[in-house]
């Protein structure tokens, strides 16, 4: 599964249209088939899209969806679903156009193999091939090649590997170039595991660059016109908003913590783990192999499970541990000094079926009322939050408690375009994914581009802005020089009422919260020679003179011997970015017809 690595998110409901998750998965769908007497929903380069292979998945994806949340959709997660079930099945018959075009083909002797190595999902779930609650091969082997399995299993089993085994070899042409050599692993491995301390020097150019800037209406003349696709306007509106947050409150989550410590005493009543995890957890990467995480390195999780992973007893399930996903039960399988294995039972933290019923409630009413009442009278009348000329655009929609207001820019672009009388009316009811809402438009600005004279005051910013720190890099370099001719970097720093400031030891690849991450001053940090200053390095948000004073190196030995594990997480990484890509261009080639909007307005 996908480790609860910082900088990504854990819990996620993954649907066909991420790119890559579709190669292994059983969609059921046969692109083969005829359309007959339904009516297509659109055409994939000629071919049509008939209404039951996109209402079939999109019938998975709703039950899918529903089950790992625990809740009823609500109306953005719906037209998620809508979204993800039609490319889903764009991306099937892609594929399988692929497939034919290449004349991949598979063998009988290919699909025996493989169905005595690789059990087909669902039968791996049946209670038939289960000793003490697990997996067992032998027996399904025994049953597979023995003479009472039924025909209708056998066909079963036959069909989806003679559907996969071709998608696996496209995936292995698709992906054929991932490889790593060693010494990209150990750039890889020392970016990781290297640190680096220093003394720096942040530039401030509003305390160095004293004297006034001017810009001339010429400058800004030319700006504009070398970059005038900056200066696109999207569109915007400043509405007052009514809202009911959906944030879950302090007794959602005492709830849920109540609920994971129940689940731990049934487990430590000799409950299967496996088996509860599968019942109860909701991190899709784990749950249907009894909550195995598989073996991840200290520093691989988010803090507080990595803290419990490595101070848990081996074979204890732990009491409930928070993070930003939810509640999670960990049991401790195997650990060393700095690797463990374990799995885990997920629950999130959430607003319960009641509570969400009764919010719904009120966010219908808080819609009829403010039609008759006006928005602000509905508010007060419901107890709902109400913000006054809330201002968002397409490119930052995001208004503080109540979370993205796309949809009522888009409802307000809909309605300007039909009559514009329609805007001074409150909108619909919205759902963001932290409120329900409602808006009163008080202004909408369609997209366009910024006139020269829109635009002249922030342009005329910008270059004093770029003016200030092309004297402060100036201004840095006579620091240097100043330094290197043997003066402290102290001394000419507190000339200049600046200061040198320290790190704490820091990686290539971690983030860094006093020179950025990926960025110049980083590559000083690692690249000046202990106690020696780098020339002024400049990055996206400061300007720097580093001093590395200490370094610790990467250990080559421990690098051997997790090389090859490694090489098979980093080239699977690269192969899913390869099948992205790939994917993506074969969409953008192909010529998509999407008619669904007309044939199911028809069907309602």
């Amino acid at each position: 599964m996908p480790k609860m690595r910082n900088s990504s998110i854990f819990v996620a409901v993954v649907f066909g249209a991420a790119m890559v998750g579709w190669f292994m998965m059983d969609f059921e769908l046969d692109q083969t088939q005829q359309i007959g007497g339904v009516e297509e929903l659109g055409r994939v380069n000629g071919r049509p899209v008939s209404y039951q292979d996109y209402n079939e998945a999109y019938r998975r994806m709703h039950d899918e969806y529903r089950q790992q949340l625990g809740t009823t959709l609500s109306a953005s997660q719906l037209r998620e679903v809508e979204r993800a079930a039609w490319d889903q099945v764009v991306n099937e018959m892609l594929i399988a156009e692929e497939v034919r075009r290449r004349g991949i083909r598979v063998r009988d002797a290919e699909v025996r193999q493989a169905a005595m190595m690789y059990p087909h999902p669902e039968l791996m779930q049946s209670e038939l091939f289960r000793t003490n609650g697990q997996f067992d091969m032998q027996r399904y082997v025994e049953f597979i090649t023995g003479p009472t399995a039924p025909d209708d299993v056998l066909l079963q089993v036959e069909a989806y590997f003679r559907q996969m085994i071709p998608r696996n070899k496209l995936v292995r042409q698709i992906t054929a170039g991932a490889y790593l050599t060693d010494a990209e692993l150990w750039r890889a491995w020392r970016d990781r595991n290297e640190t680096a301390t220093v003394d720096y020097v942040a530039l401030d150019p509003a305390r160095l660059v004293t004297e006034e800037i001017t810009v001339s209406d010429a400058d800004v003349r030319r700006y504009y016109r070398d970059n005038r696709q900056e200066f696109r306007r999207p569109a915007s509106l400043r509405a007052d908003v009514a809202f009911l947050s959906m944030e879950v409150t302090a007794e959602d989550s005492a709830a849920v913590r109540e609920r994971a410590m129940q689940i731990r005493a049934e487990i430590q009543e000799e409950e299967n783990f496996a088996e509860v995890a599968r019942r109860e957890s909701v991190d899709p990467g784990s749950r249907d192999r009894g909550g195995e995480l598989g073996t991840f390195q200290r520093g691989d999780m988010v803090e507080a499970f990595d803290e419990a992973v490595f101070s848990l007893p081996i074979g204890e399930v732990s009491e409930p541990v928070q993070t930003q996903f939810g509640y999670h039960l960990i049991e401790v399988l195997e650990r060393s000094d700095d690797e463990a294995r374990a799995r885990h039972i997920l629950l999130p933290v959430e607003a319960s079926e009641e509570a969400l019923d009764r919010m719904y409630d009120r966010a219908d009413e808080l819609e009829r009322r403010a039609a008759t009442q006006g928005l602000r009278a509905a508010a007060e009348s419901l107890d709902a939050q109400f913000r006054p000329g809330v201002r968002v655009t397409e490119s930052a929609p995001f208004a503080p408690g109540v979370g993205s207001l796309l949809e009522a820019i888009e409802w307000a672009k809909g309605e300007a375009e039909e009559d514009e009388e329609l805007l001074r009316e409150p909108s619909p009811l919205f759902e963001s994914d932290q409120a329900l809402y409602v808006v009163e438009v008080q202004e909408f600005e369609e997209a366009g581009t910024l006139t020269l004279e829109e635009a002249a005051p922030e342009i005329r910013r910008e270059l004093i802005r770029q003016r200030q720190r092309e004297r402060t890099r100036e201004i840095g370099a006579e620091m240097v020089a100043a330094v290197r001719e043997g003066r402290s970097l102290e001394e000419v720093a507190a000339e200049r009422d600046l200061e040198v400031r320290n790190t704490e030891p820091f990686t290539r690849a971690e983030p860094n919260r006093h020179l950025g991450q990926g960025n110049a001053a980083v590559g000083a940090a690692f690249g000046t020679p202990i106690n020696q200053i780098s020339d002024v390095v400049s990055t996206p948000t400061g300007i720097f003179i580093i001093r590395p004073v200490e370094r610790t190196e990467a250990d080559r030995e421990a690098w051997e011997a997790q090389k090859e594990n490694q090489r098979a997480i980093m080239q699977g990484q690269l192969g899913q970015e390869m099948i992205g890509r790939w994917l993506e261009d074969l969409r953008r080639n192909a010529d998509i017809v999407d008619r669904r909007d007309q044939v199911l307005e028809r069907r309602v």
